[in-house]
């Protein structure tokens, strides 16, 4: 499949601005299916490695669909037969492919202020985050070396763009640094409510409408996963793991109503064994609770392993407006989970 769009949009306000600006995005995608005819059973594999870009027909050129058909297809022919996995606890390695989304949902979405404050309840939930008072600053997410960021300006991310819908020019800042929570993403209308905390009179330009029949609300902007600083890539998490498995792709996922706890499923599972991949498994999802998960990080990639990848739509609000966002990461371990 193909899907593309094409966003038009013009701004006009009385604060004497005016912008036009043109958005483009792309998504191609294939998904495939294997079937075991003489059992009666059948297995998917999606391609995703091939995320939703804000690029035009370049990126279905770049991402070879046809070239990567032959191994998503042998991905989908070794689940039928691969084994299932042992409940308990183990180190998990989550590909970029993978945690982009457990991103998009234990962080991007806790970090949007409209459920931190309440406001936003009825389209799956507040936040965990809550209040901001005894949050910022203060609340420990994760390990030293975690930094995430919220931008809208990463080339062919999906939420870049020169105005948000307030007519503000984003900002990059960080969310967490160092592992502490030290903003939320922000518009014009609800930076006061953060003043008093963080002494910011400004949004971070985080507002948008999905048309222009639709009332701007604030909306996250790409959430990503700053790199580590060593140079280390996927094969030296899995060689410094001795019981593991490494999960690929996205797959099912739910969450509560505060995003505190949560379960996420993948693609393609490996089990690993004395810093190897010792075959496919099968059956394989995880569950935690947020800042659990994250405080259990002990390696991350370096620059090199950081990928792109995004959601082509987020819905929140009531009524429900859709948004696209980027989430960048990189190849990340987590102990005993």
């Amino acid at each position: 499949s193909l899907a593309f769009v094409r966003d038009q949009k013009t701004y006009a306000s009385t604060d004497d601005i005016f912008t036009v600006q043109d958005v483009y995005r792309c998504f191609p995608q294939m998904n495939i299916t294997a079937v075991d005819t003489s059992r009666g059973l059948f297995e998917t594999r999606i391609s995703a490695e091939v995320a939703p870009m804000g690029l035009g027909w370049e990126w279905v050129l770049k991402s070879d669909l046809p070239g990567n058909a032959p191994r998503w297809a042998e991905d989908a022919v070794q689940k039928l037969t691969a084994k299932s996995v042992e409940p308990g606890k183990y180190d998990l390695i989550l590909e970029p492919h993978h945690l982009f989304l457990t991103i998009h949902e234990s962080i991007a979405h806790p970090t949007e202020l409209d459920r931190a404050l309440g406001y936003e309840a009825n389209y799956a939930g507040t936040s965990f985050l809550a209040p901001p008072e005894q949050i910022l600053k203060k609340f420990k997410y994760g390990p030293e070396f975690m930094n995430i960021q919220g931008d809208r300006s990463q080339p062919g991310s999906l939420s870049a763009c020169g105005w948000d819908d307030d007519g503000v020019v984003p900002e990059t800042y960080l969310i967490i640094k160092n592992g502490i929570v030290v903003d939320y993403q922000t518009t014009r209308d609800q930076v006061a409510t953060l003043t008093p905390i963080t002494g910011r009179t400004t949004s971070h330009g985080t507002s948008y409408a999905e048309s222009w029949s639709d009332v701007q609300f604030q909306r996250m902007p790409n959430v990503s996963q700053l790199p580590g600083s060593a140079d280390t890539v996927w094969e030296d998490l899995i060689a410094a793991t001795d019981k593991g498995i490494a999960i690929m792709g996205n797959g099912s996922f739910s969450f509560d109503q505060q995003r505190y706890n949560a379960q996420f499923g993948g693609q393609v599972f490996y089990e690993i064994k004395g810093g190897k991949i010792v075959g496919m498994l099968k059956d394989v999802a995880y569950q935690m609770r947020t800042p659990d998960f994250w405080k259990s990080m002990d390696m991350v990639g370096g620059p090199r392993s950081y990928w792109l990848g995004g959601a082509n739509g987020d819905a929140m609000g009531q009524p429900a407006q859709s948004n696209a966002v980027s989430h960048g990461c990189v190849p990340s371990r987590f102990r005993n989970i």
